[in-house]
């Protein structure tokens, strides 16, 4: 096994990034009422692009108003939209920096939309009504319609969020989806969407534009979504022409205990939850890129992921609210990020930018 250089130029597609290290769409209350970003978060990702990140996933978009997941989240429904975010991937160009849009539609989620997914779902916290054959048609156009208004801003390239919980990821659960048409009865069918906004998307931005996709490998609850699941999507996205998968994992229905089952059983990846899980969609998505985030604290793991080939690149998210120029650091001789995963930041979420709350040790 020899050592692969983190900080050497990757390959996506046709498009090339100066390391292995990606920010993962971190999404923050950057936006007015309308959804225009706020000249304050174009700097944040600007400081992103300077700190030497090689990819960065902007914080989710909603497609369509009705899919606004909380406060503060940032729109490419309306033109009116495009213009700050112009702004904003000019800034991250202007730092040599190379950044993807993250679409999403909020579904069961859309707390500041209209709560809909594949099926009625009524909890004591949340109720969403069952979407008909022509919306699920129509968010499919919507996911299109955001692709060219992204290319219209100049993102330089798109990834679909299909994770969390989110309205496409609860069409892949057999937990939330209950619908007796061609979006379920077996997961082929459950997956039908995720091919229909794939094609939709690929028809609006060509193969010349890197394409990537957000997926649980896991969504943790009883009866929904499953590693085994998780591994069949994967493999048939990648076939579709899929340019980069990002791993990650939790979802409606989540129970804490059930979290263990995607650990892996090396005790050097027990910073990471997820590793078990990749490492099997792994083997069905090579050569496909792969990246997986959560847990990422040592440069130690952070190589031996790569060189064991478990993924291709390394995704961050709260340890790069802490250091923005975390990569430069690592590349200087830090030897592991200074976040010590408190999760006092998301106590700002939907408020104000996240930030860090807490001054770790340098």
């Amino acid at each position: 096994m020899c050592m692969l250089d983190l900080f050497k130029p990757y390959r996506i597609g046709e498009l090339e990034i100066r390391n292995r290290f990606m920010r993962s769409a971190t999404t923050s209350a950057y936006s007015d009422e309308m959804g225009v970003i706020k000249p304050e978060i174009i700097k944040i990702y600007a400081n992103l692009a300077k700190g030497g990140i090689g990819l960065i996933i902007k914080g989710h978009l909603f497609i369509t108003d009705s899919g606004k997941a909380h406060n503060g989240m940032a729109g490419i429904s309306h033109e009116y939209h495009v213009p700050k975010l112009r702004e904003l991937t000019d800034a991250v160009h202007a730092n040599n920096g190379i950044i993807f849009a993250q679409l999403n539609h909020g579904g069961i989620n859309a707390s500041l939309g209209e709560r809909k997914g594949p099926s009625e779902y009524i909890t004591n916290n949340i109720s969403a009504r069952k979407m008909s054959v022509p919306e699920i048609w129509e968010v499919i156009e919507e996911f299109g319609n955001a692709a060219q208004r992204c290319m219209d801003a100049n993102f330089d390239g798109i990834q679909i969020h299909a994770a969390h919980g989110y309205l496409l990821s609860s069409f892949l659960s057999s937990l939330v989806n209950q619908r007796e048409d061609e979006w379920n009865g077996d997961l082929r069918s459950r997956m039908k969407i995720i091919e229909e906004v794939y094609d939709e998307v690929r028809g609006k931005i060509g193969y010349q534009i890197p394409l990537s996709i957000k997926l649980n490998c896991d969504d943790f609850s009883p009866t929904g979504f499953t590693i085994d699941d998780a591994c069949k999507v994967s493999e048939f996205i990648a076939l579709r022409g899929i340019d980069l998968i990002e791993i990650s994992g939790g979802g409606i229905g989540s129970i804490a205990d059930l979290r263990t089952r995607s650990k892996h059983h090396d005790p050097e990846y027990k910073e990471l939850p997820f590793a078990g899980h990749c490492e099997k969609i792994r083997t069905v998505t090579k050569p496909k890129t792969l990246a997986l985030v959560n847990g990422f604290k040592s440069l130690k793991t952070m190589q031996k992921v790569i060189d064991y080939g478990l993924c291709d690149i390394i995704s961050l998210s709260r340890p790069l609210i802490k250091e923005p120029d975390l990569i430069e650091r690592l590349k200087n001789g830090q030897k592991e990020a200074r976040c010590i995963r408190c999760d006092a930041c998301r106590s700002l979420f939907g408020k104000e930018i996240l930030r860090c709350l807490i001054d770790a040790p340098t």
